[in-house]
């Protein structure tokens, strides 16, 4: 990319607020009528204290009429006027948290949001490259006629929020966590938590095709990604599959655009990681234990990728009861100049988990075509890891 954009140049100007003890009711029909992207939290002396965002309500199931916003909220990494797009991009991975405050001088002036940042980036020559270079390849689907509840079954157990709906091998929708929550957790019609938790075990037997957004919105694997970013905009959408003669290659996400971006003020020279915490704390010892298992992973590959990025995702699920060792999910995703690869892992302890997601990396990799391509060895490496003959070559 060419010259850097700072957050003076990109951020929404103006702020819209709610009260740490108002309910997350009052949330909704500010989200309804006004459409900020992102409210501010005041405490009760008008200070600004975090941040509240749409999707955290919707995803919470919380009952929204008894709720109060302090439960719901989190607090954001702050910025100012002159840090750079790239770095800005780069919070919003880490924190996970997607509509970052702007202040000057202790004053809150406004917001940056994960689509000023893709907006402005592919405005430069970055947004003629191809979809193709950035979106997450080989998806996993589901077919149509699978119920609501595996569709939550996939989202939990690989970390990610959008799977294109399949029939008859042909892609006829997408269902993102946004669709199940508002079409079953919070329909339009206005009901009691009773009615709700009494209707969900039978709701999440309805088939995908039954919640899926269709007609599918697709654009092309060789579209660049200007058009991509603008007719994400255009739908309203945060998810865009990929196609290349009418097939099914891909699919593209708001994060997609993002975890580039944040590399692009450090373009990389070798294999590098990131990391994105939710909800647990890493301690200096799993860190470092994670950096060991890494520099394993890159005295490996990195002859065979020259460079790229590794983006880490952990969020915990809640504690064991006897050891209190936290569950954890660990969603990996690989970006290279061959194509990103993801996995994940599910388990008991940050450790054991990464190193779960990172055999299941390993293995993806020594049986992707990208790979298998450049070097015969690591086709013998995967067949060996495998206990297949070498003569399966």
């Amino acid at each position: 990319m060419s010259a850097q954009n700072f957050a003076k140049d990109i951020y929404t100007e103006g702020v819209n607020t709610v009260n740490e003890n108002d309910t997350l009711s009052r949330c909704l029909e500010f989200f309804k009528t006004e459409m900020p992207p992102v409210l501010a939290v005041l405490d009760t002396k008008g200070k600004y204290t975090g941040v509240i965002a749409r999707r955290w309500v919707l995803r919470s199931r919380l009952d929204p009429a008894s709720t109060k916003v302090k439960n719901l909220m989190r607090h954001a990494p702050r910025i100012s006027p002159e840090h750079e797009m790239s770095k800005i991009a780069k919070l919003m991975i880490e924190s996970g948290i997607r509509q970052l405050p702007v202040f000057e001088n202790e004053n809150l002036i406004g917001f940056v949001t994960d689509e000023n940042i893709i907006n402005a980036a592919v405005r430069q020559e970055w947004g003629k490259s191809k979809v193709s270079r950035v979106m997450t390849r080989a998806p996993y689907t589901i077919d149509a006629n699978r119920s609501v509840g595996a569709v939550l079954n996939l989202f939990r157990e690989h970390g990610f929020s959008h799977v294109p709906v399949m029939d008859a091998g042909k892609v006829v929708g997408i269902i993102s966590i946004r669709d199940i929550l508002e079409r079953i957790f919070q329909p339009n019609e206005r009901q009691t938590t009773g009615d709700r938790m009494g209707e969900k075990v039978e709701t999440f037997s309805i088939p995908a095709r039954g919640i899926m957004s269709s007609p599918i919105i697709a654009v092309d694997a060789d579209t660049n990604l200007r058009e991509a970013a603008k007719k994400m905009h255009d739908y309203n959408v945060s998810c865009l599959a990929a196609t290349l003669n009418d097939k099914l290659v891909g699919i593209i996400t708001k994060l997609d655009f993002l975890e580039p971006i944040s590399q692009l003020d450090t373009t990389p020279t070798n294999l590098t990681i990131q990391f994105g915490v939710k909800d647990t704390r890493i301690t200096n010892d799993q860190q470092a234990f994670m950096m060991d298992e890494f520099d394993s992973f890159t005295r490996k590959y990195q002859e065979a990728f020259k460079a790229g990025t590794l983006f880490v995702y952990i969020k915990t699920h809640g504690t064991a009861s006897t050891r209190e060792t936290p569950l954890v999910h660990c969603r990996l995703q690989f970006r290279t100049a061959k194509g990103t690869f993801v996995s994940s892992g599910e388990g008991w302890g940050v450790e054991p988990t990464f190193k779960t997601a990172l055999d299941r990396m390993d293995r993806r990799l020594l049986r992707s075509k990208e790979l298998l391509a450049y070097n015969p060895k690591y086709a013998k490496a995967y067949l060996h890891k495998m206990g297949l003959p070498e003569d399966e070559l």
